[in-house]
């Protein structure tokens, strides 16, 4: 039986959600909290796990909208740069 924790639940959860919300590392702020960064991580990971979306869950209309508006520019734009590339080495073997 595990032995009961020294931090609330609200503080785990506030923690978790600065840790979130910051540019910093977990390590960095678990340090500006006094805590070991491994036990915010841990934290974290948990939170992540209980929140993360159903693999079985439908995209909103939102996220069905922005991923075919932007799939189409990424597509292009991978393929102009395949091009350019097959270009470039095509000119480097007629220089040969």
């Amino acid at each position: 039986m595990a032995r009961p924790s020294w931090y609330s639940p609200v503080f785990r959860e506030e923690a978790v959600q600065i840790a979130l919300r910051s540019s910093k590392t977990i390590s960095e702020t678990a340090r500006d909290l006094e805590l070991n960064p491994e036990t915010l991580r841990g934290w974290v990971k948990k939170h992540l796990k209980q929140h993360e979306p159903s693999v079985d869950a439908d995209l909103t209309v939102s996220e069905r909208a922005r991923l075919s508006l932007g799939l189409p520019k990424q597509v292009g734009a991978w393929q102009a740069r395949r091009s350019a590339c097959h270009a470039h080495v095509c000119a480097l073997y007629r220089t040969k």
